[in-house]
């Protein structure tokens, strides 16, 4: 038996953005495109492209069952972000979670998030 995979936001030439399989929402990795310098803002940046790809797929982050965050400085910038994604993150939906330092893809990038959440 087999189902359908859906990919929206393909204009990227190695990604697309949003994968759907079996009534689960796959974003790929974001990061900050509005040039913020503190991990605060690049953080709510980052969310609020989450956000905006999740309607896309017709979900919500009260529907999050994973995320994965990479942080450029954890020792640094840990705090900052965890202020910025508990503010943002559904008290009563919180996804499992994991965050990690990383070498991320350029040095202006302090974090990076990757979602999945169901669709129904």
């Amino acid at each position: 038996m087999s189902s359908s995979i859906q990919r929206l936001e393909t204009s990227h030439p190695r990604m697309s953005q949003i994968v759907i399989h079996n009534n689960i929402v796959y974003l790929s990795g974001q990061v900050d495109e509005t040039g913020a310098t503190d991990v605060a803002g690049q953080t709510r940046s980052t969310l609020a492209e989450i956000d905006r790809l999740l309607k896309l797929a017709g979900t919500d982050k009260s529907k999050l069952i994973r995320a994965t965050i990479w942080l450029q400085n954890i020792e640094r910038d840990f705090g900052g972000m965890n202020e910025v994604w508990t503010a943002w993150v559904d008290p009563n939906n919180k996804p499992v979670r994991a965050t990690t330092e990383a070498k991320l893809a350029a040095e202006k990038y302090l974090v990076e998030i990757q979602v999945e959440a169901a669709l129904d």
